[in-house]
């Protein structure tokens, strides 16, 4: 009691729920005719009122405080109906997923299927989409003492080659972290995001990956017209295009991680080239 005695006797004691003075002993007026953020502006917050509002105030959103964050657990219903609106879409439109696909056995060769000479037009039907791709000039009767003469721009052809489709070609590892694979070559029959498929000489099927290899791959020099079915006995074997003029390049593995349809749309940056 004492205690609260002496509380109460202080004079210097001040109560903290008390009214605040008012500013310049005016009262802030709210109606329709006077802009309360204006005016609090130019009278409270810097001294050069004038310039400083119509810079960084006047005709602009200002949020006052932090806006309404969507929950996580709403933007993984919204990402989930997303989906299967889609999965709805491409099954309406008759379109297969990568699942099915690989559910139905799309993507699997038999056994009397892996050959290599049934995939040699494959390879024409590429030599000659190669030659389309990189408008290539047909073969003159005469050879040409300096075959330089003939070579397209390198630089044109790496921009194009980059977003090319390789299904056809014929790639073989030149360098790889994995000993085992140094040397094998076959046709490209699948190419994923990581691996090629291949056909290799001996009739076998090999899955090559992409990471920590460098591929080698050769073009056409010159245009050669497309083989649409298989060779005959009695005509010429198809030739590979290790058998004719070519230009060969180098394909670095770790850099060409990506589907053939979303390379075709890719910007690629130059960037160094990380060695095996």
């Amino acid at each position: 009691m004492a205690f609260m005695s002496y509380r109460a006797a202080d004079s210097a004691h001040k109560n903290i729920y008390s009214e605040l003075p008012l500013i310049g002993n005016e009262r802030l007026n709210f109606n329709s005719s006077t802009s309360f953020v204006p005016t609090y502006v130019k009278e409270n917050v810097a001294t050069s009122t004038g310039p400083a509002y119509q810079s960084r105030v006047a005709g602009r959103q200002i949020l006052l405080e932090n806006p309404v964050r969507e929950s996580k657990a709403k933007k993984e219903r919204e990402a989930k109906r997303a989906r299967r609106a889609l999965d709805r879409a491409q099954r309406e439109a008759g379109v297969l997923s990568k699942k099915m696909g690989q559910q139905k056995g799309f993507w699997r060769l038999r056994k009397e299927d892996t050959k290599f000479h049934l995939f040699l037009p494959l390879h024409s039907l590429w030599l000659g989409y190669m030659s389309e791709l990189l408008s290539l000039s047909p073969q003159p009767a005469t050879r040409p003492g300096d075959p330089a003469v003939a070579m397209p721009g390198a630089a044109g052809m790496q921009s194009k080659l980059i977003k090319a489709d390789f299904h056809g070609a014929v790639v073989t590892v030149r360098k790889s972290k994995n000993s085992c694979l140094v040397g094998l070559s076959g046709i490209v029959v699948h190419e994923t995001e990581n691996a090629f498929k291949v056909i290799t000489q001996k009739d076998q099927l090999k899955m090559i990956p992409k990471q920590n290899s460098i591929f080698a791959f050769a073009v056409p020099l010159y245009a050669t017209p497309a083989l649409t079915s298989l060779p005959s006995s009695s005509s010429a074997p198809a030739r590979t295009v290790s058998e004719m003029p070519h230009i060969e390049f180098e394909l670095y593995g770790n850099h060409f991680c990506f589907r053939a349809a979303e390379r075709a749309g890719r910007k690629f940056k130059h960037k160094e080239t990380i060695e095996l």
